[in-house]
């Protein structure tokens, strides 16, 4: 019986080193595992097509960790939470920001994490928030993907439009004016002597041109002079009027009528009596008879 409750005691005490050591190496594994990884999450509006557990990471292009799980937001059905894992050290700003971006057309989805000044604060859990939540941005991929329909309808248009323009009948109009303006450089050829003709007397008449600007600065230098000349005549003209010029022209207009009305009046005299204007006037006075004795 001693022997027995021995190997019971034995038995217990390795059991229960086992299981201390097995809790040992959970608790040690769950600090390191703690310890490693940082969370984070962003909240996308929209599809998140490709994005699953265990998609990639990247913080500027490099990889950083995995996403560990995609849940609604009980608020907004039409958000999709997506938490991730990523190295601690980090440092991951209040400015950053997460996109959903791809690998090309036929690549695979992954999280981008970029941007994030050094000026920035450190990001961090919020109260009610279980993870430090970053700001979310329509990647440059997802823009395309959504523009891509509208796109291809434009070019469907273009296309159309391009087949119409090369028609049959538009061909047969282009080949026409691709003949006449091949004749016309033909033409043009060929005329290409008087062409260098013409533009040699253009550039005479150019240069006469210029000769007989430059006589012709002489002559425009004598009509300003004159027409400085008639100002001043001008100027003189309007001084005398609006001064005693015009009043003393009044006085000598009176004086030659005068004049003239006594001219006149000595030749109406001179032409009826001649001899009384050179002898005098001979006749003799009136005399009474009486007087004669």
């Amino acid at each position: 019986m001693e022997t027995k409750a021995n190997y019971v005691a034995v038995g217990a005490f390795v059991l229960a080193c086992a299981v201390g050591l097995v809790i040992t190496i959970l608790w040690l594994a769950g600090v390191q595992y703690s310890q490693e990884y940082a969370y984070y999450q962003a909240n996308f509006k929209g599809p998140v097509t490709g994005l699953g557990k265990g998609t990639l990471t990247r913080y500027n292009g490099i990889e950083v960790g995995r996403i560990t799980e995609l849940t609604f937001d009980p608020t907004d059905p039409s958000r999709v939470i997506v938490t991730m894992q990523v190295q601690p050290n980090l440092n991951i700003r209040e400015d950053s920001v997460a996109s959903i971006d791809s690998q090309g057309f036929t690549g695979g989805a992954f999280v981008e994490i970029s941007g994030g000044s050094s000026k920035s604060p450190l990001l961090v859990a919020r109260e009610g928030q279980r993870y430090p939540v970053l700001r979310t941005k329509q990647s440059t991929f997802a823009q395309l993907q959504q523009s891509a329909p509208e796109v291809v309808a434009k070019l469907n248009v273009a296309a159309s439009r391009l087949n119409d323009l090369l028609s049959d009948d538009n061909r047969r109009s282009i080949a026409h004016v691709l003949a006449n303006l091949d004749e016309t450089t033909q033409a043009v050829a060929r005329r290409s002597a008087d062409i260098d003709a013409t533009i040699v007397n253009a550039n005479k008449a150019m240069a006469n041109l210029s000769d007989a600007s430059n006589n012709l600065r002489p002559t425009l230098s004598h009509v300003d002079l004159t027409i400085q000349k008639y100002g001043k005549v001008a100027d003189d003209a309007d001084a005398f009027i609006n001064g005693d010029g015009l009043a003393q022209l009044s006085d000598l207009i009176g004086e030659m009528r005068r004049l003239v009305g006594n001219l006149t009046q000595f030749s109406d005299q001179l032409n009826r009596t001649p001899t009384k204007l050179l002898f005098g006037d001979r006749r003799k006075g009136y005399e009474p008879k009486g007087d004669s004795k």
